[in-house]
Order: structure tokens, then sequence, then C-alpha cells
């Protein structure tokens, strides 16, 4: 909604990066621009390069926007919540855009979202993040199926489903997050963590391998889910 300049018609937006990086002529730049607006799926290219971003909806937009993105031929694309503001039907459009861009050019994406039925469906691996640190890393189904960490554990439980009785509680993180200009010292989900200890709020824990090595999977924990199981084995 506020990423293109409501002045500039959509096709100089586009016009304006592949002329700066890669040396186009005008005329060349405003056939690149019509050829990334079709390769992004919006109808009609040459007319709609015409148009302001007013006269486009907001799939549109955002299909305008990745168009941009991948302007200079990116070697990674970094989508930050690529979904918010748009219907549930343009969501999905524009992820499975997403996907096949990325399968066509052959290029990596990284996913940033709050939406975890998004990040469950779309992505190959998955970081869960906490008051701004990496508090687990894995597989995309170890982290659903098996979450090492209790914050992604509690996350997880949080996701309503539909084999429960109607109206019934979710489970809540007790507690607020912290406040980053002044984080706690050891481990920043201590405060709200049932099975913290005296070492979780004195020692931040790093980064370590969780379970089979071979499946990639590490968790910064003093006491990861499941590790008094795998001990016992």
């Amino acid at each position: 909604m506020t990423s293109l300049n409501p002045v500039k018609k959509t096709g100089a937006h586009l016009a304006e990066s592949v002329r700066l990086h890669q040396g186009l002529s005008r005329a060349e730049a405003r056939e690149r621009a019509v050829e990334l607006l079709r390769q992004v799926g919006i109808p009609e290219p040459a007319r709609r390069a015409r148009q302001y971003p007013h006269e486009l909806s907001g799939g549109m937009r955002q299909r305008v926007v990745i168009a941009m993105a991948l302007a200079c031929g990116p070697r990674l694309l970094i989508a930050d919540e690529p979904t918010t503001a748009l219907d549930v039907t343009v969501q999905k459009q524009i992820l499975d855009l997403l996907q096949t861009l990325a399968r066509d050019l052959r290029m990596a994406t990284v996913l940033i979202s709050h939406d975890l039925a998004t990040v469950a469906g779309r992505t190959d691996r998955v970081a869960v993040m906490y008051a701004g640190r990496l508090v687990e890393y894995a597989p995309t189904p170890a982290v659903f199926e098996r979450p090492r960490h209790p914050y992604s554990s509690a996350l997880i439980a949080s996701i309503p489903r539909l084999d429960l009785p109607p109206h019934t509680l979710l489970p809540t993180i007790e507690g607020r997050p912290p406040d980053l200009l002044h984080p706690p010292p050891g481990c920043r989900f201590a405060p709200r963590c049932g099975a913290a200890t005296d070492r979780c709020t004195a020692q931040s824990p790093l980064a370590a391998y969780a379970g089979d090595r071979d499946a990639g999977g590490v968790v910064a924990c003093h006491h990861p889910l499941g590790a008094a199981e795998e001990a016992a084995v």
C-alpha cells in the first residue's frame, strides 16, 4: 500500500531499477517493465504499466512490488509478511506466485511471517525467533511435529484446531515480551517459561544440535523438550 509512489506510473517503478542497475535505455527499460509485469501474472501488462498505483487492486499492487524485487534477477528473495492486508483468495495467489517464481528462476526465498499455517505449508526449513534471537532452526516437519524449544511448542499449541469442541480456550503464553532496550539476562524467554531454572535466568543458551545431528535441527535452550527421553535411551 505504501511501497509505490502514487504520482509515478506502475511501469516507471520498474524501469527506474533496470536503467540504474543494468544500464538499459529508456525503450529497453519500458519493454523490461512490461515483461516483468507479465512474469508476475498481471493481465494486459502494457496497459497496466501506463496506470498509476491507485488504479490497481491490492493484489495487483502486491504483484508489482514483487516484480520490482525481481527486476535485477536476485538469487535470494526476502518476503516480509507478503500477504498482509490481502483477502484469503489473493493471499493464496501471491504465495503460489512466489513458489512458482522461486522454482522457475532457481531463486531462494526467505519468508518472514506470523501466519503459522503459511509457514507450515510453504517452507522447507523454519527458524523460530524470540525477542530478536534465534531459538530453534530445523526442517519444517520437525518444528511442527516435535518442537524442541518451549517457545516453539507454545506457539504451535496456540493454533486453533478443528477437532476441538467449539469455544475451547486456546493455550496462551503467560507474561509479556521483554523490553529489548533493557533485555533480561540469560535466556530472553525465561521469564515466561514454565521450565526455566536459575541457569536459564543467568546464562544465555547457545544454539546446539538437538536430537539427530543429520536432521540439521538446532535449538538454543538449556532444557530442550525431549532431551530427557533421549538421554534415557
